[in-house]
């Protein structure tokens, strides 16, 4: 997980915001682990005392000149050694020899729409007030890297905000912090983390369950994987094996009392140009849906989740093909479809359990829509990074697929935590 440092001067509000979505898990790929204050009286770092983030104060009036400020605040930046920092609130232009000797990522958050309202002189109410004053309808916040230009950065988010008749810069401000700043601050961050350190997963795996992705490599080329995961001693004793260009599942050491209807199935079969992905026999579902004239969506409303009370594991489902590509989830909330076009270097994630929860009790279900994640173009990285993030406890096995942009053909991987 990345380390984050914050600097503020004032309020802290925006620091809140982060802290919040630390707490909620909006913000689970970085952490924040030091906040720097320009003001030895600044709320913000009661906010850090409460939250019980290690706090310091580089006081601007107590140095001789912005050069010793700034050579205070990397002496204390250094320590921590943060991967990322955060201006929130922070008032004051970083040098460019600040920013040269700095390797961390910086970003800032500022209350307009840049390139409107920005740059040298542009801060705190001078900015509402401006825009008050120019008659615009819209404004907002913008989140965007720092560089030597005020303002000047490549921009990572915005948002807007409505200007009503009776605003003054008071109620503005306090508006485009909640309704922009806050919400974007916080996905910005935990964006910039995930692309330096693109983890599939955003914390650590406990137990995911079974787990599909779909979509695109940054050079176009079309992927898919799968995996399973296992906690009894039959679920742990399987392996993937491939029938062509199908995937099966088998036992290793075959048992013929054993119930084997919920752990043999076979998770990846072709009909014509579809590629179909499933945790469980819907697959075969699909695939005979699909050669009759059927679609995935008719097919899956056939179905329903697992019958393994008390966790009624859910069904989940992909197919890709040329155009695009579909995922479902059949559990007791309902049945649900999402339908993709492919994006380079993003795809899909979904998985059967919330993947926080101790294995060893009922699992809940696997909410919300699939998760987005970054894909790269280098197959076996992305493999084994997976296969990491599984870890020892659980893995069981796992198969990566890489088509090339023509859907022509496919380089792919197995892992296996034991052989046959």
């Amino acid at each position: 997980m990345l380390k984050i440092s914050v600097l503020v001067s004032g309020g802290g509000t925006n620091l809140q915001a982060l802290i919040n979505a630390q707490a909620s898990g909006v913000l689970s790929s970085g952490r924040i682990v030091q906040v720097i204050s320009s003001k030895d009286n600044a709320y913000a770092l009661e906010r850090a005392r409460l939250a019980n983030i290690p706090a310091d104060v580089v006081s601007f009036k107590d140095c001789s000149d912005s050069d010793a400020f700034e050579a205070k605040i990397l002496e204390k930046l250094n320590k921590a050694k943060p991967d990322v920092i955060v201006l929130a609130g922070f008032m004051h232009i970083l040098s460019k020899s600040f920013l040269d000797k700095c390797s961390a990522n910086i970003i800032n958050v500022h209350p307009s729409l840049i390139p409107a309202f920005c740059g040298k002189g542009f801060y705190g109410l001078k900015v509402h007030d401006a825009v008050l004053k120019s008659g615009v309808k819209v404004t907002g916040a913008t989140v965007h890297l720092v560089n030597e230009i005020p303002d000047g950065g490549e921009i990572l988010a915005q948002k807007a905000v409505e200007i009503l008749p009776n605003d003054t810069p008071e109620t503005l401000q306090l508006r485009v912090m909640s309704e922009a700043e806050w919400v974007i601050l916080p996905k910005a961050v935990e964006e910039l983390c995930r692309k330096i350190d693109p983890k599939i997963f955003p914390k650590p795996v406990k137990y995911p369950g079974r787990g599909i992705i779909t979509g695109m490599t940054e050079s176009g080329r079309i992927m898919l994987a799968y995996f399973i995961m296992g906690r009894s001693k039959s679920s742990k004793a399987r392996v993937f094996e491939t029938s062509g260009d199908e995937l099966i599942i088998k036992l290793v050491n075959p048992d013929k009392d054993l119930d084997s209807s919920l752990i043999l199935y076979s998770p990846i079969r072709i009909s014509g140009k579809n590629v179909i992905v499933t945790n469980g026999d819907q697959t075969d579902t699909i695939y005979e849906a699909l050669e009759s004239g059927g679609s995935f969506e008719s097919a899956l409303r056939t179905r329903e989740y697992e019958p393994d009370s008390p966790h009624y594991t859910p069904r989940i489902s992909a197919i890709i093909n040329e155009s695009g590509y579909k995922q479902s989830i059949l559990k007791r909330a309902g049945k649900f479809f999402f339908e993709y076009e492919f994006t380079k270097g993003r795809g899909h994630l979904i998985h059967t359990y919330n993947h926080d929860v101790t294995p060893d009790k009922v699992l809940p279900s696997f909410t919300g829509e699939p998760r987005e994640i970054k894909i790269c173009d280098d197959m076996n990285s992305f493999a084994d990074s997976l296969w990491d993030e599984l870890g020892e406890d659980y893995r069981v096995a796992l198969y990566v697929r890489f088509y090339s942009p023509d859907f022509a053909s496919y380089s792919d991987k197995i892992f296996n935590t034991k052989s046959l």
